[in-house]
């Protein structure tokens, strides 16, 4: 596996506490070894809640690595700030997707996967069968 190709994972929520948090849990989930790179991307830039095209903008441009990044996102208008940065064009790195995911299992399931060396494609999957994890 080539670190240096893993797939970037970025978090966006309304709250940079809570995606710092989901961050570090897919992380440690992941293993201590894990090279992925997570980058949270929360709240606005003054502390506030909501969210911010420059720090998601920000975010992917740090996990990039060459194999895509993938960006979880999760509510209403931080779906609408990366769909609105990916049709820009220029926002995002090449081969950047937001993927349609349940935000805590989508990540873990995300970062582990990526873990592995797996493509970006490989990451979407996993990330988006995690709609289908059952609790009861």
């Amino acid at each position: 596996m080539n670190e240096d190709k893993l797939v970037g994972i970025v978090l966006v929520s309304h709250s940079a506490a809570v995606a710092e948090s989901v961050a570090e849990l897919a992380k440690g989930l992941a293993g201590a070894g894990s090279a992925v790179s997570v980058a949270p991307a929360g709240g606005t830039e003054g502390g506030g809640f909501g969210t911010s095209a420059e720090l998601i903008s920000a975010a992917a441009a740090a996990v990039d690595r060459g194999a895509g990044v993938a960006v979880l996102a999760d509510l209403g208008s931080a779906v609408l700030t990366v769909k609105a940065l990916l049709a820009e064009g220029d926002e995002l790195p090449g081969h950047t997707r937001l993927v349609d995911a349940p935000f805590v299992e989508g990540a873990v399931a995300a970062v582990v996967t990526a873990s592995t060396g797996a493509d970006l494609s490989t990451v979407e999957a996993a990330a988006t069968e995690a709609y289908a994890y059952r609790k009861v």
